[in-house]
């Protein structure tokens, strides 16, 4: 067991969205309650207000991430905060919002959407790629877990209000083909799966939302190895620092009646295997 550390000491309402940006050696993350990004240079504590539920985030180059918020995909410029839209994404129902999303291998982006008060079936999600936006899972009510098979021929994703991880087959394009089927069931074991990333060695990290831990599962599905956080509600893992060495953690406040100093924050960690570089987004 690796305990984890304080990596930044802002409180998130409900911190998600954890991202390591390949070239700019440069962790991101959001308060998606907060309607924040955050990020940090060395010592400086930096953040944008972002006006809306922002959740997710990709890289397009350099200076320019892919976020995902409440109403679209947008182009966001981290050198002045600027942003254009790139796509709509139920941006006509002011009752859902973005939720968990990463890069595919093949350069496309996957992202979750949800009852903004996690009503049940609500939720679907959604793969852009290459310029259009399609709906690949429907009736979710917590979409999580969207992480991707270093060679890109599987996906992962999980609703967790059901507690299953689904492995789903990916054909060479990266789109869904066949049916998914069950990679763990958690969920019989009382345990809500939130975010997860796979390593280079093609093993699962799946924080589990209010147990203060990141779990390794082999991809026969065998636990491996655990990660304590200070937050009980611990919320998204990503691979970052200059080896992919050390495995960032983001926690929440939300739903703690009352939250110690402890609760969303951003924890780290060495760990002994080597993430994967998160794949640029084509547009």
């Amino acid at each position: 067991m690796i305990k984890a550390e304080v990596f930044d000491t802002r409180t998130c309402e409900l911190g998600e969205g954890a991202f390591w940006h390949p070239t700019q050696n440069r962790f991101y993350w959001f308060d998606i309650l907060g309607d924040r990004l955050l990020s940090r240079d060395g010592d400086k504590a930096i953040e944008w207000a972002m006006h809306e539920h922002c959740s997710a985030a990709g890289w397009i180059d350099e200076t320019t991430l892919l976020i995902a918020s409440e109403t679209g995909l947008w182009r966001f410029d981290t050198t002045n905060g600027s942003r254009e839209l790139i796509t709509p994404l139920e941006a006509d129902d002011p009752a859902t919002r973005s939720n968990d999303g990463r890069a595919d291998p093949h350069g496309g982006f996957w992202i979750g959407t949800m009852g903004k008060n996690a009503e049940t079936g609500r939720g679907a999600i959604y793969r852009f790629y290459l310029g259009t936006l399609r709906k690949l899972v429907s009736g979710i009510t917590i979409p999580n877990s969207i992480c991707f098979a270093p060679d890109g021929r599987t996906a992962y994703y999980t609703d967790t209000t059901a507690g299953q991880i689904m492995r789903q087959p990916l054909d060479e394009a990266g789109w869904p083909t066949g049916e998914a089927r069950v990679f763990l069931d958690l969920g019989a074991r009382g345990i809500h799966p939130d975010g997860s990333v796979v390593d280079a060695e093609g093993a699962l990290w799946n924080a589990q939302w209010g147990l203060g831990r990141v779990v390794r599962y082999m991809p026969d599905g065998t636990e491996d190895m655990i990660v304590t956080v200070g937050g009980a509600h611990s919320s998204c893992p990503a691979f970052g620092g200059p080896d992919l060495q050390t495995l960032f953690v983001t926690t929440a406040c939300e739903g703690i009646e009352t939250p110690d100093a402890a609760q969303g924050r951003v924890y780290a960690a060495r760990v002994p295997i080597k993430g994967r570089p998160e794949p640029r987004v084509i547009l």
